[in-house]
């Protein structure tokens, strides 16, 4: 595709590359107080993240392979901030829409290999607890440090793979003259909409990889943490049994999170369900899931609640006791 054009196979085929995003806002008073909210969320999201990172990388207690697979899923949700939220912001100050053919090609690459490391991330994070739990003695093994980056490598490597393939494959397709995504970012379902050809085979194929990008790291962990739930149930120390509830349940609520938007957007084929909902569904994994996550964990982990109690108290916020 020389010079940034579109190949035209009919005369009512755009030259331009540039995209108009539909936007989430308008500039009426109700949209304001929600940009402000997502403003809030944004933030919050970027320093909940930074904070779990910060106490992961400078606390010895959370030197464990939990901790550096939690690290990697929170570089990755603030990956999901930085791609989608600053230009929604930008286009919702300045009044327009427009971004670049390169801009969307960004940010649809990125957005799927965010997504596609992360699904990868949370069944592998599954059988780390799976080992802690149901394996003990042999935990220290099955988890040292090799098999940790080997989980991490898989895991991004298999988002660059995917990433690359599909929106190869997107950024191919003839688009008609209206450039304009009903979307509040560049996202592979509805980018297709926009496509002069014939989507429907790839639509499928891309329901078919869903199956397998998203039902398989989901078999997974459904395996995994019922074989956890089974050894937690059988636990007799109630101290022991409540550590390790607290814990897996908050990689279970993280996971149905994340699952659950993810199977709406591309498993379920785009004619049963409309533009507004795909931008509530694409908001919830882009903004509020990752903005939940270090919540999640922060709260319900105790480990992490010391961790940054002795931060606080280093910088002089608490009161020494």
């Amino acid at each position: 595709m020389g010079d940034a054009s579109w190949r035209m196979g009919d005369s009512n085929q755009s030259v331009t590359s540039d995209f108009t995003l539909m936007g989430l806002l308008s500039h009426s008073g109700p949209h304001l107080v929600l940009f402000s909210l997502v403003a809030v969320i944004f933030t919050m999201g970027l320093l909940g993240n930074a904070i779990l990172l910060f106490l992961i990388h400078t606390d010895s207690r959370l030197h464990t392979p939990m901790y550096f697979l939690l690290s990697q899923l929170s570089l990755l949700d603030v990956g999901f901030l930085l791609v989608t939220i600053p230009k929604m912001a930008a286009n919702f100050l300045q009044g327009e829409g427009s971004i670049s053919f390169g801009g969307c090609a960004a940010q649809m690459f990125f957005l799927m290999l965010m997504g596609v490391s992360e699904g990868v991330l949370l069944s592998l994070m599954s059988y780390d607890r799976y080992v802690a739990v149901c394996h003990p003695l042999h935990y220290p093994v099955l988890m040292r440090r090799q098999v940790c980056l080997l989980v991490v490598g898989t895991s991004w490597l298999s988002g660059v793979l995917v990433a690359s393939i599909q929106t190869s494959i997107t950024l191919h397709f003839p688009y008609c003259a209206s450039h304009t995504v009903d979307h509040f970012f560049c996202e592979l379902p509805a980018l297709l909409k926009l496509s002069c050809a014939d989507t429907s085979a790839y639509e499928l194929s891309l329901s078919i990889s869903g199956v397998l990008i998203l039902l398989l790291p989901l078999s997974l962990i459904t395996t995994s943490y019922s074989h956890v739930l089974r050894a937690v149930l059988c636990m007799h120390s109630a101290e022991t049994r409540h550590k390790a509830f607290t814990t897996c349940s908050s990689h279970i609520t993280v996971v149905g999170l994340f699952y659950g938007a993810a199977m709406f957007m591309y498993m379920v084929p785009g004619t049963y369900h409309s533009p507004q909902q795909d931008n509530v569904v694409s908001l919830f994994y882009s903004l509020v899931t990752p903005t939940l996550n270090p919540l999640i964990y922060s709260l319900r982990n105790r480990e992490v609640r010391m961790a940054l109690v002795k931060v606080l108290g280093r910088a002089g916020f608490m009161s020494k006791r």
